[in-house]
C-alpha cells in the first residue's frame, strides 16, 4: 500500500498556479526527498498533505483513505515536524509533547507513557522538566520532533528539521529519521542541505512552478543529466605507459593526458578505480593526487530548475 498518493493536485491562488496538476506516489516504508526552491510549491503541497489548505482539484490519499472524507484518519497517521519551531517556551518539555500528543485523542497513563517514550527517543529525557527557552537550537528541533512523533504517525513529514543548528545535533536528528523509518514510519523529507538528501533518501521529488519535474533515486536523478563521471589523475610523469590499454578496462570511454595529468572519461555505473590505479602502478607511473568527479544532486538540481536549492 501506498503511504501518501497524489492524484492530479492542484491550487490556485487567483490566476496563480501553486501547485499544478501534480500526481505523486509514496510507498510504505520510504524516506521520501521532496526538493524545490522557494516559491516552487513545496510548501504549499505539504499544507494540503497535512490539512492546512484544501485543493481546487484532485485527491490526496493517507493509508489508501481520501483526506477530504477521512479526516480523522488522515490526522491520526500523520506528523509534521514544521520549518518554523512549534513549541511553547513557557511549557516545559514534557509539558509541550503532552499538550501536542493530547490533541491526537491520547489521555491518562496511555498519554504519559508516549511522552516519556517520544522524549527518550530524541534524548530529552533528562530534560522533560526544563524550560525550552533554555535549550540550544539542536535541542529545540529535537523537541519539535518529539511533539510530531508522540502518537505514532505511520508518515511522518519532516520540513526542515536540521535548518540552523550544530553539525552534533544535525547528525543527531538525521540517524533519528533513520531510525523513525527503521520503526516503520515512511518520511517526507526536505531540507536545502543536498548532502541530507543523498544520505537519506530512498528517492527522490524535485518541484517546480507547481509540477513534479523529475523523480527517482539518486542515481536515477543523476543519470538525466549524464551517465559517465571524470577521472583526473595528477602524476610524477606517464614514462613509456602504454595509457591506451586503459581503454581495455570496463566502463573507461576516453583517455588523454594534458601537463602530467591523466583525464579519463568512465561510465558512472561501472566501479573501475581500483583497476585503472592498479594499471598505472604496474606500468611504473607515479601517481601524485586522484580525483573523481561525478555529478551530485546539487548539480542535478541546478541543471533542471536553472536555479540553486537555496534561492
Amino acid at each position: 500500500m501506498n503511504a501518501l498518493e497524489i492524484k492530479n493536485l492542484t491550487k490556485k491562488f487567483g490566476d496563480f498556479a501553486a501547485v499544478d496538476n501534480m500526481s505523486l506516489s509514496i510507498a510504505e516504508g520510504e524516506i521520501f526527498g521532496f526538493l524545490g526552491a522557494n516559491g516552487a510549491g513545496k510548501s504549499t503541497t505539504i499544507n494540503m498533505i497535512s490539512g492546512l489548505l484544501r485543493s481546487n482539484e484532485g485527491e490526496i490519499l493517507i493509508l489508501g483513505k481520501n483526506i477530504s472524507k477521512h479526516r480523522k484518519h488522515a490526522k491520526m497517521n500523520i506528523g509534521i515536524v514544521p520549518q518554523d519551531l512549534s513549541i511553547y517556551e513557557e511549557l516545559t518539555a514534557h509539558e509541550n509533547v503532552k499538550f501536542f500528543a493530547g490533541l491526537y485523542g491520547l489521555r491518562g497513563s496511555d498519554l504519559n507513557k508516549r511522552v516519556e517514550e517520544a522524549l527518550e527517543f530524541v534524548g530529552l529525557s533528562d530534560k522533560h522538566k526544563s524550560f525550552p527557552k533554555n535549550f540550544s537550537g539542536g535541542m529545540k528541533r529535537r523537541l519539535n520532533i518529539a511533539c510530531a512523533i508522540a502518537h505514532r504517525p505511520m508518515l511522518i513529514i519532516m520540513d526542515e528539521p536540521t535548518v540552523g543548528i550544530d553539525p552534533h545535533s544535525r547528525n543527531y536528528i538525521l540517524q533519528s529519521v533513520k531510525k523513525l523509518n527503521e520503526m516503520g514510519s515512511t518520511i517526507i523529507y526536505t531540507s536545502h542541505y543536498m548532502e541530507e538528501v543523498e544520505e537519506i533518501c530512498s528517492r527522490i521529488a524535485i518541484v517546480d512552478h507547481g509540477k513534479i519535474i523529475a523523480e527517482g533515486t539518486k542515481e536515477e536523478l543523476k543519470a538525466i543529466i549524464t551517465d559517465t563521471k571524470d577521472i583526473s589523475i595528477a602524476v610524477k610523469s606517464a614514462g613509456n605507459a602504454d595509457l591506451g590499454k586503459l581503454k581495455d578496462i570496463k566502463g573507461v570511454e576516453t583517455v588523454s593526458l594534458q601537463d602530467n595529468t591523466i583525464k579519463i572519461n568512465s561510465d558512472a555505473g561501472v566501479s573501475n578505480l581500483n583497476e585503472i590505479i592498479e594499471h598505472l602502478i604496474t606500468s611504473g607511473v607515479q601517481i601524485r593526487s586522484l580525483e573523481e568527479k561525478a555529478p551530485n544532486l546539487e548539480t542535478v538540481f541546478l541543471t533542471l530548475t536553472g536555479r540553486n536549492l537555496r534561492d
